[in-house]
Formats: C-alpha cells, sequence, structure tokens
C-alpha cells in the first residue's frame, strides 16, 4: 500500500511515522521544502512529495503528484496552539479542504483526518462520537467546517473517511508551552514553587507514542469509518498527571495550586468513549 502522510514532522506526525515504518507499506511524507526535514531520522526511508499547503494550486493534480496513494493521512494543520486565532477559518479551512478534494476528485479512495476533542465544545463527561458538535475556539470551528465538508463531499464523490479526533497527549516534541513542557522545565530549573490551576479539571491523557499506534491501527482499517475518538476512554484529574510525572521523574516542586483560574472555555470534566476504538484495536 501507498500511504501519503501531511504533517509528518509534527508532535504526532513523527510518531505516526515511527510506527507507519514498521509496516511493509510505502510512505511519502510532504513538506513545503526538502530542506527542512533532512535531519530527521525518517528521512532516508520515505519519499518526499514537496507540497505547500498555505498556498495550494488547483491547476495541479495532487494525487498523481503524490504518486497516487492508497491511503492518506492528513495530520498537518498550520498555527497551532493559538487556537482563538482567525486564520484557522479564514485560511487554513480553506486550503485544506481544496487540497483534500483535488486528491478525492483526481482518484483518493481512502481518507484519514485529524481532528479534536474541542469540537464537543462544553460537552461534560464522557463524550461519544453521536453528540452533536458545538465548538468554542475558532480552531475546534475550523476543524468541524472541515469536516462537515467532506462529509457533504461524500455525497458527490465515493471516498472512506475516518475522522480521529484526538483528545489530550503528552510526551517527547510537545509543545513548550503545554503543561508538563512548563512542569519539566521548571524542575530542571531548580525552581522550589510551580504556579498552576486548581488541578481539578478532569482531561483525557493519552502519551503521544499510544497516539501514534492508535492512528496507525485506525487508518489503516476500514470496518470503521466515520468520526472515531483517539483517546484513553478514562478520565484523569490534572493534578493527578501532574504528581506522576514528578514522581516518575523522582523530583519535588511546591505546586501553586489556584494561581491560575480554571478556563472559562472548556468544561471542568470530559473524556473519550473509546468503544469504537477498542472495537479497531480488538481486529487488529
Amino acid at each position: 500500500m501507498r500511504i501519503l502522510v501531511t504533517g509528518a514532522t509534527g508532535f504526532v506526525g513523527q510518531h505516526l511515522i515511527k510506527e507507519l515504518l514498521t509496516t511493509d507499506h510505502a510512505i511519502t511524507i510532504t513538506t513545503s521544502k526538502e530542506e527542512k526535514i533532512k535531519n530527521f531520522n525518517f528521512y532516508s526511508k520515505v519519499s518526499i512529495a514537496v507540497i505547500d499547503l498555505d498556498n495550494i494550486n488547483t491547476s495541479i493534480n495532487y494525487f498523481e503528484f503524490a504518486n497516487k496513494p492508497d491511503l492518506v493521512i492528513h495530520l498537518a494543520w498550520q498555527g497551532l496552539p493559538n487556537y482563538q486565532q482567525l486564520f484557522h477559518f479564514e485560511k487554513n479551512l480553506n486550503q485544506h479542504y481544496i487540497f483534500l478534494k483535488n486528491l478525492i476528485e483526481n482518484g483518493l479512495k481512502d481518507l484519514a483526518v485529524t481532528g479534536t476533542c474541542f469540537e464537543y465544545g462544553l460537552a461534560e463527561g464522557c463524550l461519544s462520537e453521536d453528540i452533536i458538535t458545538d465548538p468554542k475556539n475558532t480552531y475546534a470551528l475550523a476543524k468541524d467546517t472541515l469536516r462537515k465538508f467532506l462529509e457533504q463531499l461524500q455525497t458527490k464523490q465515493s471516498f472512506q473517511l475516518k475522522w480521529i479526533r484526538l483528545f489530550y497527549m503528552y510526551g517527547s516534541g510537545q509543545n513548550p508551552n503545554s503543561l508538563l513542557s512548563q512542569l519539566e522545565k521548571s524542575l530542571d530549573n531548580g525552581d522550589t514553587i510551580f504556579n498552576m490551576s486548581g488541578g481539578e479539571q478532569e482531561r483525557d491523557y493519552l502519551p503521544v507514542e499510544k497516539v501514534g499506534q492508535y492512528i496507525k491501527a485506525i487508518a489503516l482499517q476500514n470496518k470503521i469509518n466515520g468520526i472515531i475518538n483517539c483517546c484513553s476512554g478514562k478520565p484523569l484529574k490534572i493534578i493527578d498527571l501532574v504528581e506522576d510525572f514528578m514522581k516518575k521523574k523522582n523530583e519535588k516542586i511546591h505546586l501553586n495550586k489556584g494561581h491560575y483560574p480554571y478556563p472559562q472555555d472548556e468544561p471542568m470534566s470530559f473524556w473519550g468513549d473509546d468503544t469504537k476504538l477498542k472495537k479497531i484495536l480488538e481486529d487488529e
């Protein structure tokens, strides 16, 4: 099988490529400039398609240009983690839809795209894929709209769509502004105090290595399509995540809980329903 992956050099993408390279499939990745990826350890093991997702050219047949992939796994999305910026809706949405539509109209039959748990909006508790979405930030609105565009495209074109809704992730390569990255920096600096919220929020967390495994499993099958939560299926308090992280590092720091208020644009407690995911993993 020929697989095209966008966003291969990102936080999730690097771990997905590592997983895909354990298979016998031929992997092609997109990049706006090949020089950007020459230092990645997978560079010599994949083919390269130079495609600038900021400047999609509709006169190009991207399906042929990328050597007619049997499957596309679309992870790319510019400008994260600036979730409230209008460019998600004003630019990214249009460019990504045009690119994916171009692939599909020229022959692509199998597409997997990563979405976000933020599509659920302020819904609380265990979130199943059939909940009506109600995104509260611009990034989630753009992602949710892209999914709806692709679902409408399915009424005109025949292709499989797996919409992989990502929840919270941590691990090697995560954004330096993420909670655990900031905590690790404070520990490395020898700080005595770490400012945080009250820590009672419940979220659904997975190590990014596991996310890479799950995306591979979801993308390579076609028994279950549509929206699929990529999650642990379990709520975890942020304070427990932080304390477990320090325990594993055998480090201590005073946690100044309550320094930051709880965010108003996120529910206090939510996690993913992993029923569909479990079925996919059982059938691997």
